[in-house]
């Protein structure tokens, strides 16, 4: 392991081990040949969740393709908090800036959801996959967030995981203040996030989630706050209180 700092980072999602080489596809080889005008022997970090993170030099920039040379590891992986976010679609540069938000502040899926008062709106997997992405390699996180297939609200909850905890933003002030809610969560405990639709939970909606035994309602203070800002107020404090922020950056 070394100190070595690189500037540009590239998600490889491959195999990456010290000595080998590694494939890149046409728009990360036009990005640093032809944005960031690169050439052979420029060195460029490497990483994914499973391998860490590599030093790598350019050996080829073609059209469609490049090949990278691996050198040495700069970091091992290490754990994250393990937190979803869960969410009702909201409108496109809204979401672009939510999904680019969450990854930079360790999200590691988003699940978007269809609830009572969700107003329609389509998702681009691809296109939020790739913000998520360009996120993680500004932000030196190791993993890339997974982006969920849109689905019912209610049939999440029917196949919900027995040991993930679910905190629900209640809009109306009936959970706890949310670092009390949060100061109460088992250490290391998986949990998720829940945002509820810019109109907010229909009352059948949240009497129907604070009866489940998983759930922890939570409130964000005194202000109304829209989706994304919730969200993103949300993350934050469990990260403070229940998350990864007790680490400092680097190895």
């Amino acid at each position: 392991m070394t100190d070595v700092k690189i500037a540009t980072r590239l998600y490889l999602p491959a195999a990456l081990a010290e000595g080998g080489s590694v494939a890149i596809d046409a728009a990360q080889a036009h990005r640093l040949r032809h944005v960031l005008r690169l050439g052979p022997g420029a060195a460029v970090a490497g990483f994914n969740a499973q391998d860490g993170e590599y030093l790598c030099r350019v050996v080829e920039l073609g059209r469609n393709r490049g090949v990278l040379a691996i050198e040495t590891r700069l970091r091992a992986t290490t754990p994250e908090a393990d937190l979803w976010l869960i969410f009702a679609p909201i409108k496109r540069a809204r979401l672009d800036w939510l999904i680019e938000k969450g990854a930079e502040l360790g999200i590691g899926a988003f699940v978007p959801v269809i609830t009572a008062r969700t107003q329609p709106e389509r998702l681009n997997r691809e296109r939020l996959g790739a913000h998520a992405i360009a996120a993680v390699e500004q932000s030196e996180r190791l993993s890339v967030p997974e982006i969920r297939e849109l689905q019912p609200l209610t049939a999440l909850l029917a196949a919900w995981p027995a040991e993930r905890r679910l905190i629900v933003c209640d809009e109306t002030g009936g959970g706890a203040p949310v670092r009390d809610a949060l100061a109460a969560l088992p250490a290391a405990t998986p949990a998720a996030i829940l945002i509820g639709p810019e109109g907010g939970f229909a009352e059948t909606e949240l009497d129907a989630l604070r009866n489940l035994p998983f759930v922890t309602t939570a409130g964000l203070g005194p202000r109304v706050l829209r989706a994304e800002t919730a969200a993103l107020a949300a993350i934050v404090a469990y990260q403070v209180v229940a998350g990864d922020w007790r680490a400092t950056q680097g190895c």
